[in-house]
């Protein structure tokens, strides 16, 4: 258990790194729009690898690390609600429907399309 518990960790780390980097190169473009496009992109790339992942038969050690540690710590639904709520509460109804509906459609599309490859 305490090895399944490091290697969560640990890749949640990576992913989380991953995760800030992003953010932080992106962020001229998240000021040019009211669209959250670093947290877009990094929840559909993670939903996508996410497929990836479930397509293959991985040890038990693999799924962890890679699955609930890397995929885990990089995608982050908790600031995609936040932004959602962000644009509501600011009155951009329109933004706030078209990135919930891009990130949830847009995500199971993606996790369904890694899947199939």
């Amino acid at each position: 258990m305490l090895t399944l518990t490091l290697l969560a960790g640990g890749g949640a780390a990576i992913g989380a790194l991953g995760r800030f980097a992003i953010m932080h190169f992106a962020r001229p473009l998240n000021d040019r729009w009211p669209l959250p496009i670093a947290t877009l992109f990094i929840n559909l790339t993670g939903a996508f690898l996410l497929g990836l992942l479930l397509a293959r038969t991985l040890p038990l050690n693999w799924q962890v690390f890679l699955g609930t540690g890397i995929t885990g710590g990089y995608t982050t639904f908790s600031t995609m609600i936040n932004e959602v709520v962000l644009l509501a509460r600011h009155h951009h109804w329109h933004v706030a429907w078209t990135y919930l509906g891009t990130s949830l459609i847009g995500g199971l599309a993606l996790a369904f399309l890694g899947n199939i490859l």
